[in-house]
């Protein structure tokens, strides 16, 4: 640059002009990541390792958006506490030869080590920012422009930030029940079930899904008595293997939890003294009931968060679900705009907008972006866990595809009898001409640990003698996964019947 000016010491007016626009390229960040959740904060990190400028807008105080905040990490805290707590309640550790008297729970404080959980996580992410140079904008950003966010500060003021690319990682939020106005007090969403004061002595829960069952369960565990409303005729929501569904219920409801399946909610009041009438009826119609609890959860899934984006300004259309259109490299209709994780189609879970975010600022870099949805694992982390990755039996025969099944129940594993924590088994799914892994259903306390070698086998194609022929460690709970992989391709396990 300084050779423009080494025979006179004022630019020609035509240079000046230059170079303000140099400076100005200079200072233009590559990437505005609008939300700074699982998907946003990985895509910016990731897009500044790769030499990018990046901005990451985030309209709340705390970085990790609802998954570290009021999602997945909060709820794992009180599932794994509330277990421990149920094990001493329930004599699982008397019969383990653990003894104790005065037993009590300290709600206050389990509440305390989940907060912590929280904050060290969150305030992780701006230390990764800072080491990796990605600049945090706090404040509400908007779309102004295709090459242009603008971002409402709390204060009252506004920035503009002119970008060459935007990408739109803004997540989802609770969707309402028509008619059920939520105060985050007695008639609760998933936010509000993470941080009540008591223990509600009955507990309502509308829909059995992941989130579900998920809470219902921390309550149950804590004393609470759950009943869950499903309008499904099934539990774990959409996708979950129906053999696996029927074994997980079985579990849950020995625990205590009770379902009402194939069964809508219709109303819900608040009555005097406190409580909460809850009407429902059959799906298929019939006499209508009345439930009361102290608190009612309402978990019927989420929905894109696309509001008050600015997408309308720069002709981003919506499709019928609320979902931000995208093709492969997750490109919107408008070039320079790219959305990932739960504002576009696919299941709406943390990791797979992490690898979206990642392959999406590769793709901007030159890279060519791939991912294999079949690939994705789903988790429900109650007790025993639920995990699958791949086809289930019943898409299996929709597909019209040959497929043999293995199994191995958990009560001959040597390490689960070992630890008194064999319930559940591994379900796997194989081509029966190619013997190519279809599909990998566990119900296992450690399910959501045992599916990643199921998620590596089907990335690079391995077939069920694959698995069955890799030497496991002895004595292991993933032992279990070789064997229902033996029984998959031979016939036969080893250590079952």
């Amino acid at each position: 640059m300084s050779r423009l000016f080494t025979k006179t010491s004022v630019a020609p007016a035509g240079a000046r002009l230059l170079l303000r626009r140099l400076l100005c390229s200079a200072s233009q960040p590559d990437l505005v990541v609008i939300g700074s959740g699982p998907g946003g904060y990985v895509a910016a990190i990731k897009a500044a390792q790769l030499g990018l400028k990046t901005v990451c807008i985030e309209k709340d105080a705390s970085l990790g958006g609802t998954c570290l905040n009021v999602g997945c990490i909060p709820s794992k805290a009180l599932l794994h506490n509330s277990h421990l707590y149920h094990q001493a309640v329930h004599n699982d550790l008397a019969a383990r030869g653990i003894e104790f008297d005065n037993l009590r729970l300290n709600l206050d404080k389990l509440m305390e080590q989940k907060s912590n959980a929280v904050k060290g996580l969150t305030g992780g992410i701006a230390t990764l920012f800072k080491a990796n140079k990605v600049q945090r904008v706090q404040g509400f950003g908007s779309i102004s422009g295709p090459n242009q966010v603008t971002v409402n500060k709390a204060d009252g003021g506004s920035e503009v930030i002119n970008t060459k690319n935007i990408l739109i990682a803004t997540g989802s939020e609770v969707t309402p029940f028509p008619g059920i106005d939520i105060d985050e007090d007695t008639v609760v969403s998933s936010t509000g079930a993470l941080s009540l004061k008591k223990v509600p002595e009955k507990m309502v829960v509308i829909g059995a899904g992941v989130i579900g069952v998920e809470l219902g369960s921390v309550w149950q565990r804590l004393g609470s008595q759950v009943t869950c409303v499903e309008f499904l005729g099934h539990v774990g929501g959409v996708g979950i293997d129906m053999e696996v569904s029927k074994q997980f219920q079985r579990s849950l409801g020995k625990q205590g939890l009770k379902f009402l399946l194939d069964t809508k909610v219709t109303a819900a009041a608040r009555e005097t003294g406190g409580k909460i009438r809850v009407d429902v009826e059959s799906v298929k119609g019939g006499k209508k009931t009345a439930l009361e609890c102290d608190c009612l959860l309402v978990c019927i899934g989420r929905r894109p968060f696309t509001a008050n984006l600015g997408l309308d300004s720069v002709g981003i259309k919506l499709d019928s679900r609320g979902r931000v259109p995208v093709n492969e490299r997750f490109q919107t209709s408008v070039p320079s705009i790219y959305a990932i994780g739960d504002v576009i189609q696919g299941p709406m879970l943390a990791h797979k907008a992490e690898d979206e975010g990642i392959i999406c600022v590769e793709g901007i870099c030159g890279g060519h972006p791939h991912i294999d949805y079949l690939n994705v694992p789903s988790v429900i982390y109650t007790h025993p866990e639920v995990a699958w990755v791949g086809r289930s039996e019943e898409q299996c025969k929709a597909e019209g595809i040959p497929y043999r099944i293995g199994k191995f129940p958990m009560s001959a594993n040597s390490r689960a009898k070992t630890i008194n924590d064999a319930e559940g088994f591994v379900k796997v799914i194989a081509h029966k001409e190619t013997d190519r892994l279809l599909g990998c259903h566990i119900v296992s306390s450690v399910a959501g640990e045992l599916i990643n070698e199921a998620c590596l086998a089907m990335e690079y194609g391995a077939s069920a003698e694959d698995i069955a022929r890799v030497c496991h460690a002895h004595p292991t709970v993933s032992e279990s996964l070789r064997e229902a992989a033996l029984a998959a391709y031979f016939g036969k396990p080893i250590n079952s019947i």
